[in-house]
């Protein structure tokens, strides 16, 4: 380990952080050390020396896709705060930037609008860090992640080696990639975007935002005005954090929406969300089927309900542990599984607890 690492350790040990200073939802007790890295070679050692001695290690970025035990973790929380963005622009091929992962993802976001860098303009108001998002492949208004992803540059905790995947390397789907099918084994430590240069944005594809813009799906706005729709969207449904609205104390949209086989898909209601996916599979909504299992906006009567804008979001309203959130998760589980015989799967990590 690093000199720097092992002061940032000695430092933990004499007042470790609870992990509900360090999340989105506000909730989660204790790490047992606490380490907070700010460069890749610290990063990397700190977790390697860390591995050596079989101390368990949770590697944390803005805390904004966790759900951690009342309990806390019992190991080395590794905070990455690494910075930098470097950016090579061609008028060909377009702009090439390797951003590091310790950048907050949002402001990235806006430095890119600026930049006339086209392509993530309606991601735009995620919380969290910027190494984070390959994992989950981050998507919202039609856009993700892996549309401009051209390398996702990591360590291999297993043979101690870089390894650096190409877009076609990353096993990019539906909320997943091959970093989320094998957790824990590859620290993200910087990802190479390719962007087309253009003060316009991607061809708007999500409904939902071409009726705000008051455009036809497929048009390509000013990426300034995409990125300002985005944010008014998002904070209508509390999905922009503000440490004063307690509909943002979530982990946003906490179950994923199903992806279903064909039969399946044939036995929802007829007025049921369909979209296609590859290999006949179907997509539908899991607001839509918390909604109609009887689960409206501010469900819940005790410190943790349903946001009362977004039926997606589990919100702390203060005072909650971590036991209240997961209670209401498995009501609504089993609420729709019951209703309509789907099964919602969680989208944050789940660190020491599980529905």
């Amino acid at each position: 380990m690093s000199a720097a690492a092992e002061t940032a350790a000695e430092t933990g040990r004499s007042g470790v952080p609870t992990l509900a200073e360090h999340t989105t939802l506000r909730l989660g007790g204790p790490a047992r050390d606490w380490v907070r890295v700010t460069g890749e070679q610290e990063f990397v050692e700190t977790v390697f020396a860390l591995d050596a001695a079989g101390e368990p290690v949770l590697v944390l970025g803005g805390g904004s896709n966790l759900v951690v035990a009342d309990e806390g973790f019992d190991g080395t929380v590794v905070e990455v705060a690494t910075r930098g963005i470097g950016a090579d622009e061609d008028g060909c091929t377009g702009a090439i930037v390797r951003v590091e992962a310790g950048e907050d993802w949002d402001a990235f976001v806006a430095y890119a609008v600026e930049q006339e860098w086209s392509g993530i303009e309606m991601l735009s108001g995620i919380p969290g860090r910027l190494g984070a998002t390959p994992i989950q492949n981050v998507g919202a208004y039609g856009g993700e992640v892996a549309d401009t992803v051209q390398t996702v540059h990591a360590w291999d905790r297993r043979t101690r080696q870089r390894a650096t995947f190409p877009l076609a390397a990353c096993g990019f789907g539906y909320r997943t990639s091959r970093f989320k099918a094998k957790p824990g084994r590859y620290l993200i430590t910087a990802v190479t975007f390719q962007f087309r240069m253009a003060s316009r944005s991607a061809p708007i594809r999500y409904a939902e935002l071409a009726r705000t813009l008051g455009v036809d799906p497929g048009a390509r706005p000013p990426a300034r005005e995409v990125r300002d729709a985005v944010l008014r969207l998002r904070s209508g449904k509390g999905m922009v954090l503000d440490a004063a609205d307690h509909d943002t104390w979530s982990a946003g949209s906490f179950f994923t929406n199903p992806v279903l086989s064909a039969a399946d898909a044939e036995r929802l209601p007829a007025d049921a969300p369909r979209w296609p996916m590859p290999d006949d599979a179907v997509k539908t909504s899991a607001a839509w089927l918390i909604e109609r299992a009887g689960f409206g906006r501010g469900f819940g009567a005790g410190p943790c309900r349903l946001s009362s804008k977004h039926t997606l979001a589990l919100t702390n309203r203060g005072g909650a542990t971590t036991e209240d959130l997961l209670s209401l998760a498995r009501t609504i589980r089993d609420g729709v599984r019951q209703t309509y015989g789907v099964g919602l799967e969680p989208e944050p990590v789940l660190v020491g607890c599980a529905l």
